[in-house]
């Protein structure tokens, strides 16, 4: 009987993954089964108690994560950024000149306000690669900024990032581990330990970890190709917004298509070919217009070169 049990369960479970049950409804309704068919002697307490809290543990895994944990989780993969690129402190002006495109770009935007701000930092590094943490943490590499001609190839490099968080990109992995782990927990508590109590202890611990390791991965290896899309189409009407040109992330990516030889790794290994995204930004910006004023912020752009 008890191994029929768990069937329910799991079935739930796969609903939830399949997007046609919401994994607090499967926490609902596997809980209150299983302390229905306790109170009803078909399983001892403690198998229903167990049951019961390993559903409130999938539940916990999907809630929504706070502005406030976006951040404090952003700021970790930050910090372990910083371990294999050290800041680059050789032109503060660079610094807060790419932190003024970014504000100029984020106050445009959907979102302009989060729990502690968008902030630009430059990495010491000749890799050409950019990366973009929950919580508005954003890195780009001075391979990447030697790459641009512009302001407006720096806004679009910027923007793209922007775009990631402004999307959730990395919290919306972060949740799907956090929904999986729950449930490879509660699947070995089922099967080794039925009637045993859930250690949620555990299943706290195993969030943490999980969550540093696939934010880290995801920095690492970077988004899917669909993401990067997104990311993409969204910089175009970031751009748009704050008065850059949208044409301009093309100009960028064909900028990196021909540098992508000359520097293996780092942006060729986190992001798609130039190529593909070029030809997904073409299909796209002309749905997004801006008057080209680029002329006119030429000499800050050189100023602060």
């Amino acid at each position: 009987m008890k191994r029929l049990l768990r069937l329910p369960l799991a079935v739930l479970t796969a609903l939830c993954f399949l997007g046609l049950m919401s994994c607090e409804t499967v926490a609902s309704v596997a809980g209150v089964g299983a302390q229905v068919a306790g109170a009803m002697g078909v399983i001892d307490e403690n198998t229903a108690n167990s049951i019961s809290q390993s559903s409130n543990a999938i539940a916990r895994a999907a809630a929504e994560i706070t502005p406030e944990q976006e951040y404090y989780i952003g700021r970790a993969v930050g910090a372990n950024l910083l371990n294999n690129y050290p800041a680059y402190t050789g032109n503060a002006a660079l610094t807060g000149y790419l932190n003024k495109i970014c504000a100029a770009i984020v106050i445009n935007s959907p979102r302009p306000e989060i729990f502690n701000g968008y902030h630009v930092l430059i990495l010491d590094s000749n890799e050409i690669n950019a990366f973009a943490t929950s919580g508005g943490h954003i890195f780009v590499t001075r391979g990447l900024i030697e790459c641009t001609n512009s302001e407006d190839a720096l806004a679009a490099v910027i923007a793209h990032e922007i775009a990631h968080i402004q999307l959730q990109h990395s919290i919306k992995a972060i949740k799907t581990s956090r929904i999986t782990q729950a449930i490879m927990i509660t699947g070995t508590s089922a099967a080794n330990a039925a009637g045993q109590y859930l250690d949620l202890k555990e299943l706290t611990d195993v969030f943490d970890e999980s969550v540093g390791n696939i934010v880290t991965t995801l920095v690492n290896n970077g988004y899917s190709q669909t993401q990067e899309f997104e990311a993409d189409t969204l910089a175009l009407a970031l751009l748009a917004s704050a008065g850059y040109t949208p044409s301009s992330l093309i100009e960028m990516l064909q900028s990196l298509e021909q540098n992508q030889p000359k520097h293996p790794g780092g942006f060729n290994k986190t992001h798609p070919a130039p190529a593909q995204r070029i030809n997904n930004v073409r299909e796209r910006v002309n749905n997004y217009r801006a008057p080209d004023t680029r002329q006119y912020r030429a000499l800050r752009y050189r100023s602060v070169r």
